[in-house]
């Protein structure tokens, strides 16, 4: 079955059939490594929510991978996505206490004018990429964290390359890559959070003044700071851009979808949902048990790593209808493309109203427009394109 650190020359392009078949015939897959490879819906749900039984600390993981104390191992292993309790609690809190309804209600109209400035300034064959899909999670960001617009640059790459170095194998190149861009970013923020606290931001719309203020349970200190500052980028980037390529590449390869769409727009709520799962723009995620289980009749040992495809997940026959056709009236739609228990995105509100906004603005500005050449990201864990040329 499927070898995740050597996977099929094919499975980057099109993994759905490797999914469907993990789903079919080994839903528990034994990886050459002692590690395991899960596929069920029901498996993830469950391993998700038991935070007691399955742990989100990688640092036995990325030491031998990148390195004890180097810089992706410092960024990995500090940020909140691969910590638990008490650091996950706290960082968490004081994120979700920024990212309020009311908050994200102030956020839309400035969405709305990014977006639109982005359409508007759209040349008649654009990337749809590069041109639009990338640029709006990054204003977002930039904007959440306050950080000046001539200073926004270099972001998107930084993102690309951490991001990258957690793909199963990595080459010298992608690793190198990776701790260059830590090291690039954590100085940039160096400089960012000293300005900020000389001049403080208003905490109620300024995330990176709240980290700094924290909350009732205390302060972060100087590195949980600067590493979840750039986790915030890194979670809401790619994957933010993802959803959006994702979303206009399945809109146009399913013309009928897109024109019950264009007929009744109220229609993007449930379209945004069944995008996430049906192209989930993080494919796999991961945890390690502390302690002896079974799984699936499969015993499996304390101490194992195990890696959850999100991207099977949302195809379980035993969850979805019909889960190989995308039907943007699917509802319920309990598609796990934001994990799920208490490691569930923090941003995911935030991320919807993204997939919303551009999504429904560009069906506005371009309803006939027609994708002429596509360029797969090139990623296991996470799935989007790097190029979308269109013709509008």
């Amino acid at each position: 079955m499927l070898n995740l650190a050597a996977p099929p020359a094919d499975f980057v392009e099109n993994p759905f059939p490797y999914y469907d078949a993990l789903l079919r015939d080994a839903p528990v897959c034994a990886q050459p490594d002692g590690s395991y490879l899960l596929s069920r819906h029901a498996d993830l749900s469950m391993i998700y929510r038991d935070v007691s039984l399955y742990k989100s600390d990688k640092k036995a993981v990325f030491a031998p991978k990148f390195g004890a104390g180097s810089p992706l191992f410092e960024h990995h292993t500090t940020s909140l996505v691969f910590n638990d309790p008490p650091l996950h609690t706290r960082v968490r809190g004081i994120m979700t206490s920024a990212l309020t309804p009311k908050a994200l209600k102030r956020m839309e109209p400035g969405l709305v004018a990014t977006v639109d400035a982005l359409l508007a300034d759209m040349p008649q064959s654009p990337d749809l990429i590069g041109d639009f899909a990338a640029s709006i999670p990054i204003q977002v960001i930039g904007n959440l964290l306050d950080i000046p617009m001539d200073e926004r640059g270099p972001l998107r790459d930084w993102s690309l390359a951490i991001l990258g170095a957690l793909e199963p194998a990595l080459t010298n190149a992608q690793l190198a890559r990776g701790h260059q861009a830590v090291t690039e970013f954590k100085a940039y923020l160096q400089d960012l959070i000293s300005r900020r606290r000389a001049a403080p931001g208003d905490a109620e719309t300024d995330v990176l003044t709240r980290l700094i203020q924290g909350d009732d349970s205390g302060q972060l200190s100087e590195i949980e700071l600067i590493q979840n500052c750039i986790f915030i980028l890194n979670a809401g980037h790619e994957t933010t851009t993802n959803l959006i390529g994702n979303g206009l590449a399945l809109l146009h390869d399913h013309p009928h979808e897109r024109e019950k769409l264009l007929s009744d727009p109220s229609l993007i709520d449930r379209a945004v949902e069944e995008i996430l799962r049906c192209r989930s723009p993080n494919q796999f995620g991961n945890r390690e048990t502390t302690a002896d289980v079974e799984i699936g009749g499969q015993p499996i040992p304390a101490g194992t790593n195990l890696h959850l495809c999100i991207g099977a997940a949302n195809r379980d026959p035993e969850m979805f209808e019909q889960p190989q056709a995308f039907d943007i009236t699917r509802h319920p739609n309990r598609h796990l493309a934001f994990a799920g228990g208490p490691h569930v995105c923090v941003g995911l509100t935030l991320a919807r109203m993204e997939g919303r906004i551009a999504i429904a603005r560009f069906l506005h500005h371009a309803p006939t427009y027609q994708i002429t050449q596509r360029i797969p990201g090139g990623r296991i864990r996470f799935r989007g394109y790097s190029k979308l040329q269109a013709r509008l």
